[in-house]
C-alpha cells in the first residue's frame, strides 16, 4: 500500500485517491435507492429529539413541515443514515455535516474583511468528502424544485455546484500547504462575477446588510432599557428571559468557557462584564437544543458584545462513523469550525454546563449574512451554487488529502453528473419524507406549531 502520512509523495497520494474508484466508481454515485430496512424519517426526528425541550418540539416540526426545503434543512439526521448506506470512497475530509446551501454565507474574519464559507458546524466530524458534496447537492436540487425551475434547471444547478467543487479541489491540489491554508473567499471579489446587474444588485444589498448585522446593531434590535439598563427583549417562545437558575449557571460557567480561549481572546473577554441572558430558538434542525444569549457591556453600555450559547450534541454522522478525535461535543464542533472556516471567530471556545450538557459559545453577530435562495431566480441560483461549492471545496482541501481526492475525481465530469443524478433523485426521497411529516401531524403522532 502507498504511505498516506507525512512521508507520501504526490504520487502515492494520487494514486491512493485513483484506487478508491475500485470502491466506489464515480457514476455509481448516482444512484439512490432506499434501503429495505430504510428507518421512517419520523421516528428518526422524535429518537433525535428525546434529548431536547419537548415544549419546544411542536415548533422543530412547525418549520420543517413548511416545505420540502425546509424539511431538508431539519432532516440531516435522516439523510447521514440514507448516504451511510451507501458505499463510499474512504477518502475522509472534516465534513461539515451539514452542507445544505443555507449553511453558507458572509462573515467578519478577524481582520473585519467580509468572507464567504461554510457556517453552521454542529454535525460537524470525519468522514468520506462526497457526504457533504451529495448534501449540497441534493439542497441545490430541492431548492430548484421550490423556485419553480425545471427539471433540466434543478440538475444544471445542481451539477454547477460539484462541477465548482471538483475543479476547486483540482486547482488547490496543486498549490503547497501554507497557499491552501491561506486560500478564502474574499466577499468583494465575488462581485466581478456576478453577470447580471439585477443579481449584482442584489449582492451588493447582501454585503451591505452583513457589515451592519455588528453587536452595536444588535443593541438596539435586540434590547430595551429597563431601569436605566439595557435588557433583552421578550418574545415568546422564541426569546425568553433566562430565568434566575439558568442566569446563575451561565454566569458560572462563564469561566469555563473562558479556560478554552487563547491566552490574548481571555484579556480582551476580561475587559466586558456580564448583563444579561435570554434562551433563544433558532435555525430548524437546532431546535429544542439549549441556546442562550447573553449580552456583555465593555467601555459602557453602548460597546456591547453579544454571544450566543448552543448545546452541542452528538454529531448525526457518529453513529455511522469511526470516532472523531473529541470527547467533548463542543470541542468537536468549535475544533471543526476551526479546521473548516478560513478565518475563525476570535470567541469561539467551549465548556461543559449543567448536567454534565456540552457547550460552545461564539459571536452572535459578527458581520454575518446569509442568501435569499427563495427568491433565486435560475442564473442566480447557478452562480450561488457554484460559490458554495468553491467554499466547500476550499474548506475540504484543508482538512483532508485534496491530492487523492482530486485523483479520484479527475478531469473529467463523470463524477459531476452522477451526483446530480443522486440529486434529482433525493430531492423525490425529501418530497415523500416531508409529506410522510405532514401526515404525522395530521394523525396525531406529533405535534406541530406553524408560522412561528
Amino acid at each position: 500500500m502507498a504511505p498516506t502520512g507525512a512521508a507520501a509523495t504526490p504520487a502515492d497520494r494520487a494514486a491512493r485517491g485513483r484506487a478508491a474508484r475500485g470502491r466506489v466508481s464515480r457514476s455509481a454515485h448516482g444512484r439512490w435507492i432506499p434501503a429495505a430496512d430504510r428507518a421512517d424519517p419520523v421516528a428518526v426526528l422524535e429518537r433525535q429529539g428525546r434529548n431536547r425541550l419537548p415544549e419546544l418540539l411542536p415548533i422543530r416540526y412547525g418549520r420543517m413541515a413548511a416545505s420540502p426545503f425546509a424539511f431538508l434543512r431539519g432532516a440531516a439526521a435522516v439523510m447521514a443514515a440514507d448516504l451511510a448506506a451507501q458505499p463510499h470512497t474512504g477518502l475522509t475530509v472534516q465534513l461539515c455535516g451539514d452542507a445544505h446551501l443555507l449553511n453558507f454565507g458572509l462573515y467578519a474574519s478577524p481582520e473585519r474583511s467580509l468572507l464567504f464559507d461554510l457556517n453552521d458546524f454542529d454535525e460537524t466530524h470525519p468522514g468520506p468528502f462526497e457526504w457533504d458534496v451529495k448534501r449540497l447537492a441534493a439542497s441545490v436540487a430541492v431548492a430548484a424544485r421550490e423556485n419553480g425551475h425545471t427539471e433540466a434547471q434543478a440538475h444544471g444547478a445542481a451539477l454547477a455546484a460539484v462541477g465548482q467543487y471538483r475543479e476547486g479541489v483540482r486547482r488547490l491540489a496543486k498549490k503547497g500547504e501554507l497557499a491552501v491554508w491561506y486560500e478564502r473567499l474574499d466577499a468583494e471579489s465575488l462581485l466581478p462575477l456576478v453577470r447580471s446587474a439585477r443579481h449584482r444588485k442584489r449582492v451588493e444589498s447582501s454585503l451591505t446588510r452583513a457589515r451592519r448585522r455588528t453587536s452595536l446593531h444588535a443593541l438596539g434590535k435586540l434590547t430595551e432599557t429597563v431601569g436605566g439598563r439595557p435588557r433583552i427583549v421578550q418574545d415568546p417562545p422564541l426569546l425568553e428571559s433566562a430565568g434566575v437558575t439558568d442566569m446563575a449557571s451561565l454566569r458560572k460557567i462563564f469561566s469555563d468557557y473562558r479556560s478554552t480561549l487563547p491566552e490574548d481572546r481571555r484579556v480582551l473577554l476580561d475587559r466586558y462584564r456580564f448583563v444579561d441572558a435570554a434562551r433563544k430558538v433558532v435555525g430548524v434542525g437546532s431546535v429544542g437544543t439549549r441556546c442562550f444569549i447573553v449580552l456583555l457591556a465593555g467601555r459602557d453600555t453602548e460597546d456591547p458584545l453579544f454571544l450566543q450559547i448552543k448545546e452541542a450534541g452528538r454529531s448525526v454522522l457518529e453513529e455511522h462513523l469511526p470516532s472523531g478525535p473529541y470527547v467533548h461535543p463542543g470541542h468537536r464542533v468549535v475544533a471543526g469550525q476551526r479546521l473548516l472556516q478560513a478565518a475563525g471567530d476570535i470567541f469561539l471556545g467551549w465548556m461543559t454546563g449543567p448536567q454534565g450538557r456540552a457547550f460552545y459559545w461564539r459571536q452572535l453577530r459578527d458581520m454575518k449574512g446569509s442568501a435569499d435562495v427563495a427568491g433565486m431566480t435560475h442564473r442566480e441560483l447557478l452562480a450561488y451554487a457554484r460559490l458554495c461549492g468553491a467554499a466547500l471545496a476550499r474548506a475540504h482541501a484543508r482538512s483532508g488529502d485534496r491530492i487523492a481526492i482530486a485523483a479520484y475525481l479527475g478531469g473529467a465530469d463523470t463524477f459531476d453528473r452522477a451526483v446530480a443524478d443522486f440529486a434529482l433523485r433525493y430531492a423525490d426521497q425529501n418530497t415523500v419524507d416531508h409529506a410522510a411529516l405532514g401526515a404525522a401531524a395530521t394523525a396525531g403522532v406529533i405535534t406541530v406549531t406553524r408560522g412561528v
